[in-house]
């Protein structure tokens, strides 16, 4: 699966989706106020420090464990918490953020940004691919 649906009606077994995934990001789905992806972060690996202003944003973690960072500023992120299998992250906008990948199998999440975040159709293999990628938007 690496079509994004949106914005026609879509339906799909999220946790499946998300646990066959085994690129670093995959959008499924985007509309014109929400976008859901799919991402899968290495051991040891990390989505890496950013904010989104406009944007709140929903995670899921489907398998792994997980050191959430969150804060104010990127050098003042007071909320720290770990996280594993069925809980859920949220990004309120303006907050700096992290996800750390600290279990010893791929991390699998879903995310849910509102607005959208990233392109329609976006596909990043790796977060190189991804970091790029942003750095030309």
């Amino acid at each position: 699966m690496s079509t994004d649906a949106g914005p026609n009606p879509f339906v799909v077994d999220i946790e499946s989706a998300t646990l066959e995934n085994d690129n670093y990001r995959t959008t499924l789905w985007t509309g014109s106020n929400l976008q859901m992806t799919v991402m899968s972060i290495g051991v040891g690996g990390d989505i890496g420090l950013e904010v989104h202003e406009d944007g709140d944003q929903f995670l899921r973690v489907e398998q792994g464990k997980a050191r959430v960072q969150m804060g104010p500023a990127e050098d003042d992120l007071s909320f720290d918490e770990e996280v594993g299998d069925d809980w859920v992250i949220l990004v309120p906008a303006g907050q700096w953020h992290n996800v750390t990948n600290i279990g010893d199998e791929p991390l699998k999440v879903y995310a849910l940004y509102a607005p959208p975040e990233h392109p329609h159709g976006t596909v990043h293999a790796t977060r190189e691919e991804a970091d790029a990628d942003e750095h030309h938007h």
